[in-house]
Formats: C-alpha cells, sequence, structure tokens
C-alpha cells in the first residue's frame, strides 16, 4: 500500500513514517499544504490513502481537502489533528474527510483506521485477495500459494498486492515504480524486472504477464 502523508511536524510525521514503513507500507511524506494539494491533483491516483494533518504552512488541510473533492478524487482520507471539539471534526468530515483521529493517539488504531477506510474505498466485504491458488490477506500481509505461506520481501509483497488489486488491467512501469518506492529513493533501470523476476521463483512462475515496453498484469483468465 502506497501512503501520502502530510504532517509538518518534523517529530511526529518522522514517527509515523518509521513506524508505518516498518509494517510494510510504502510513504512518501510531504510537510507543506501547497505541495501537497499539488502532489494530490497531479497524482492521488498514485495512493491508496491520505493521512492529513490541518494545521498546515501554506494551506490548512481542510483547504486540500475541499479542493480534491472538488476536483472529484476521491483517495480515501484520514485526518491527523490536535482540533478536538465536534465543531471541529463535523468540518473535517463535511468538508471530505473519512476519519477523523485526535493527536495524540496509539499507532495501532491509526493501523486499524487506515485498514477499514482503504477497504470501503476499495469496497471490500472481506479483505482476502484471491486468485486461483494464490491468497493475499492486506490486513495481515501475508500470502499463501496452495495454502504454503509465501515469505515476501517488503517490495515483492507491495508488487504482488498492486497486480491482484487491479486483475485484468496493465499496470505501467512508472505506477508500479512509484508504488514501490518513495519521492526520494533512487530506482535503477532494472529494479522493478528484479523484484518481479524474485516474485515469480516464489509463486506461480506464468501468473504475472509481461507487456513489453508498457508494465505488467495478473490477467482474469489466468489460474494456478
Amino acid at each position: 500500500m502506497h501512503l501520502l502523508l502530510v504532517e509538518d511536524d518534523h517529530l511526529l510525521g518522522q514517527g509515523i513514517e518509521i513506524t508505518l514503513r516498518n509494517e510494510g507500507y510504502q510513504v512518501d511524506w510531504l510537510k507543506d499544504g501547497q505541495i501537497a494539494l499539488n502532489t494530490l491533483l497531479r497524482s492521488a491516483h498514485n495512493y491508496d490513502a491520505l493521512v492529513l494533518d490541518l494545521g498546515l504552512p501554506s494551506i490548512d488541510g481542510i483547504e486540500i481537502l475541499k479542493q480534491i473533492r472538488r476536483n472529484n478524487i476521491s483517495i480515501p482520507t484520514l485526518v491527523l489533528t490536535a482540533r478536538d471539539t465536534i465543531e471541529h471534526k463535523v468540518k473535517g468530515l463535511d468538508s471530505g474527510a473519512d476519519d477523523y483521529l485526535i493527536k495524540p493517539f496509539e499507532i495501532e488504531e491509526l493501523y486499524a483506521r487506515l485498514r477499514v477506510i482503504i477497504r470501503r474505498q476499495q469496497g471490500r466485504s472481506q479483505n482476502l485477495l484471491q486468485h486461483g491458488s494464490l491468497s493475499l490477506n492486506p490486513t495481515s500481509m501475508q500470502v499463501w500459494q496452495d495454502k504454503t505461506e509465501v515469505t515476501l520481501t517488503r517490495k515483492e509483497y507491495l508488487l504482488l498486492l498492486e497486480l491482484l488489486s487491479n486483475i485484468g488491467r496493465i499496470q505501467t512501469r512508472d505506477h508500479l515504480e512509484s508504488t514501490l518506492y518513495g519521492i526520494d529513493e533512487n530506482v535503477e533501470s532494472n529494479a522493478l524486472e528484479v523484484h518481479v523476476h524474485h516474485l515469480r521463483k516464489k509463486i506461480t512462475t506464468n501468473l504475472i504477464k509481461t507487456k513489453r515496453g508498457i508494465g505488467y498484469l495478473i490477467e482474469k483468465s489466468t489460474f494456478t
């Protein structure tokens, strides 16, 4: 899962980023409201969820919410804020937030609320993603092939999750690289191919199809 974190408090933002990465999320962390808005208007489709502070430099979180919803950007959004009155909460939800978490908070609650808003957006009644004999549970981040658990690296897991979440649709190289790597990470030219190669060795070899010059997909008609 690829998250956009917008938080101007350095210590808090750093702590959230580290803990989310340790849980297997890919995280891009921005500290300025205008930069965050520009990023969302340009490439919100690259993210599975937005974790948004309200008190930000340049543009506050409420204005960001209003503008992205006005532009029909439906990214699941969890607001993090110290504004704890009912009036503030109602304003945040009315502006387009999917959920509202008051600072300070327990990190386990952050994980749980993120899972809920992402599932809701994906329209899933259950967590499990299945394709033939392959199963993936986004909540526990476990993968099984023929009922045997498969051990994946974080990037292999993220790659498989993205492909299973979009069965039948080609995922371009640029999109997959943005899913696997943060804004500031250097990506070697063959890095994606290496991850695909290793993933194929761990699951059914012919599951992931290459569309030369475009990207990769798992076809609807492919069963293992």
